[in-house]
């Protein structure tokens, strides 16, 4: 009876910690983020962040092992919107897209999705590369989220023409190009942060724009 009891306070006790650690590891993330976005690559510190998540800067780098590995999970959770260990391609939303037979339908989705990541991890895609230019790590970081990038437009472009309705002449490179461009951190910045347009409007463009670039008449 006592082993019972005993095993099942070890059990509780391992759980309780790893929810803990868990609690900790989303606290230095969120705190990441926000001096991330608010400061930079160059003036955000482990010890800052460490500090603006109650913790010790050791803990992070235990956690981590560097700074360019914490902001690498900064980017994922922006992006993912979670820390659910399910890619972004298995997620409701992208099955949706790829389930849904009429192309303009299937843009329009797509748009709305890619604006509210955008929404979602743009600042720190800025931060990533005004610090690629003085920090090898970092510049790995982001060449490593541009190549992530174009993985992904590449296989929704083969999916579009897999799925018919594409304009004549349009082939998959050029569909990669086109939805590369669009999607860029670059003209978000440009349309949204500069001049203040809604997510929403920026969705809509995008909508119309990827629909005559890639549907037929």
């Amino acid at each position: 009876m006592d082993d019972g009891v005993k095993g099942r306070a070890r059990e509780y006790d391992a759980s309780g910690r790893r929810r803990r650690a868990d609690e900790r590891r989303r606290a230095v993330i969120a705190a990441a983020r926000e001096l991330l976005e608010e400061r930079g690559w160059t003036a955000t510190t482990i010890a800052d962040v460490a500090r603006t998540a109650g913790v010790s800067a050791e803990s992070v780098y235990q956690r981590f092992g560097s700074k360019a590995a914490l902001v690498q999970e900064v980017f994922d959770v922006a992006i993912a919107g979670d820390d659910a260990p399910v890619a972004v391609a298995d997620r409701p939303e992208n099955q949706r897209i790829r389930a849904e037979p009429d192309l303009r339908t299937k843009l329009r989705l797509y748009a709305e999705g890619a604006a509210l990541r955008a929404e979602r991890s743009a600042r720190v895609q800025l931060a990533i590369r005004a610090g690629a230019g003085s920090d090898a790590n970092v510049a790995d970081l982001w060449r490593t989220i541009s190549e992530q990038r174009l993985v992904g437009v590449t296989m929704f472009a083969r999916h579009l023409v897999a799925s018919g309705g594409v304009r004549e002449g349009v082939d998959e490179a050029e569909i990669a190009d086109v939805v590369w461009t669009c999607l860029s951190v670059e003209v978000y910045d440009l349309l949204v942060l500069q001049r203040g347009w809604s997510t929403t409007a920026y969705a809509d463009w995008l909508t119309r724009t990827l629909v005559a670039a890639v549907a037929e008449a």
